[in-house]
């Protein structure tokens, strides 16, 4: 005999309840159908599933059994009934994103954290890579989003872009460099010291040595290279040397007073700092309200920018 499990839900909630109309009202159903069921319910099983004269209601063995098989499943109906409006409405569900190091580690790691105080169904799988590298893994459907410095797109690519931050380089060293008791910083004198490399395969790569060639470099000095972020930093403070990173992720770290910027203009990149997607992607409402957030955060994190270059003095 198979038992329908929607009958034993209903039995479950009048059981849980103490009756029928009660019962009917916890799952959004009228009394009589309730009553129905229950009436058909003994009818195919030729037993009572109520002591009759009992109110509230007070389940047979035999109710009380099948009851507790009801309840767990009205336990997972409610739970998935839960868990579809939170995937709808973004609060659940899994956000695969990635991007260049620099900015995963200095800036949108922190995001991920802040995002996931007021999210904490969703999941967030980060990886690394360059422009090339994430855009394969979108195309590949291995990311949702990728998170990284670029130039325009051509058309047709698949991609769609939103751009959250404009390039912007800075020469970046401790706080305690020598080169920041110098009144007028002239570029001949950052090739006094040894630089740091960034990552191979970095954009800041190719910007480092196109800096140190128009200042006219005709050796450059790396004396450190393929460190993380924090590998970097940690070199820094330890270190007169100096290195190129993206203003924002120097920015950052301002709170720990461990490295800062050169008050000294450098060229800046032709890109800017994009959210990038599949135009063809399926909708994600966590994945949307992730990008959200991230850009709501940088949209803040400019306007602290400028405020504070408002304060600074920057050379020539």
């Amino acid at each position: 005999m198979k038992i329908d499990e929607r009958h034993l839900i209903q039995l479950a909630a009048v059981v849980k309840t103490g009756g029928v109309t009660e019962g009917a009202a916890l799952l959004g159903l009228a009394q009589p159908a309730v009553s129905r069921t229950l009436s058909m319910l003994e009818q195919r099983l030729g037993e009572p599933l109520f002591i009759k004269g009992r109110r509230p209601l007070q389940p047979t063995a035999l109710g009380s059994s099948l009851a507790e098989y009801g309840l767990v499943m009205l336990a997972a109906s409610r739970k998935a009934t839960d868990l579809v409006e939170s995937f709808r409405v973004g609060k659940s569900g899994v956000v695969r994103v990635g991007g260049t190091p620099f900015f995963m580690d200095g800036l949108i790691a922190g995001l991920c954290a802040e995002f996931q105080a007021t999210h904490p169904d969703v999941r967030i799988e980060q990886s690394y890579g360059y422009f090339s590298d994430l855009r394969a893994a979108l195309k590949a459907d291995q990311i949702d989003l990728a998170i990284c410095p670029i130039d325009i797109l051509d058309e047709g690519s698949g991609l769609e872009f939103q751009q959250i931050l404009p390039g912007r380089n800075v020469i970046a060293c401790r706080v305690t460099h020598p080169l920041l008791l110098k009144r007028k910083l002239q570029p001949a004198q950052l090739l006094d010291y040894p630089w740091v490399a960034p990552p191979p395969g970095s954009p800041l790569l190719a910007d480092l040595r196109a800096l140190l060639l128009s200042f006219g470099a005709t050796e450059i000095k790396i004396r450190y290279s393929g460190g993380s972020l924090m590998g970097v930093i940690n070199y820094l403070k330890a270190a007169d040397a100096l290195t190129v990173m993206p203003h924002s992720v120097v920015f950052a770290q301002r709170r720990d007073k461990s490295i800062t910027a050169l008050p000294i203009n450098i060229p800046h990149p032709e890109r800017a700092l994009s959210i990038l997607k599949r135009i063809d992607a399926p909708r994600s409402p966590a994945v949307d309200q992730f990008a959200d957030f991230v850009r709501s955060g940088f949209e803040t994190l400019r306007h602290l920018i400028k405020r504070h270059e408002e304060s600074v003095v920057w050379g020539v």
